[in-house]
């Protein structure tokens, strides 16, 4: 209600105002938070169209659009769309503010994760591998981005189709070690620490089929527990 009511007080305003561009994000807001995902998307769509008319390219607002609405099409399934949103905010927000930036990893962890539900492992674990001693080094260990990180690194592990043993024995040892740190740090209620500590459920039974030889590869354990569920 509160962002219809923003954006019929200053629609009339021209595309350049502040408060025009606020009640355009408080609209699409409002509508994502319930659940109108497709209305949602509209407006989002809009505001970003708006910003790049606006802004030029390296307006540090479109970054935020970006992740925005590639979250939006990541709830209405539209996964390619949302994955190559993903790309291009990790990559204007690297231009913008650096490796080091909080909110630049948290946009790599998101494409990542984005490649994961794509099937493109390969790709995840090469940009994880980039960005998570980044994460590891200024975040910390403890940082809820840094763990997530090691996550979907670990699912990128396992559920690669062509995944040895090996593989899925270090997603498993990354995902104990993510989920001590998770349960000290955040709590054991805490949907991240519930999130890692399903994986590792799902990768250990995984592994344990392999090596009792009850399926004939790796591929086939991690498709038999679907891995990739809740990430």
């Amino acid at each position: 209600a509160l962002g219809w009511a923003c954006w019929k007080t200053y629609l009339g305003r021209p595309e350049t105002d502040k408060l025009r561009r606020t009640a355009m994000n408080l609209l699409g807001g409002g509508l994502y938070s319930a659940e109108h995902h497709a209305d949602a998307a509209s407006v989002m769509e809009a505001e970003l169209s708006m910003m790049r008319r606006i802004g030029g390219s390296d307006n540090s607002d479109i970054f935020v659009a970006q992740t925005n609405l590639a979250s939006t099409y990541q709830a209405l399934g539209r996964l390619d769309q949302a994955m190559c949103l993903r790309r291009e905010a990790y990559a204007g927000g690297l231009k913008l503010f650096g490796e080091e930036d909080n909110n630049v990893l948290s946009a790599a962890n998101n494409y990542a994760k984005s490649l994961l539900t794509l099937k493109r492992s390969e790709e995840a674990k090469a940009l994880l591998r980039k960005t998570m001693p980044v994460a590891r080094r200024v975040l910390r260990e403890e940082h809820r981005i840094t763990l997530k990180m090691r996550w979907n690194y670990a699912l990128a592990l396992c559920c690669d189709p062509s995944a040895t043993l090996d593989d899925v024995s270090e997603g498993v040892s990354t995902l104990e070690d993510a989920g001590r740190i998770a349960r000290r740090v955040l709590g054991g209620a805490h949907p991240t620490t519930e999130g890692i500590e399903n994986a590792l459920r799902d990768a250990g039974a995984a592994l344990a089929a392999r090596e009792g030889d009850c399926v004939t590869s790796v591929c086939e354990a991690v498709a038999a527990v679907n891995l990739l569920d809740g990430s």
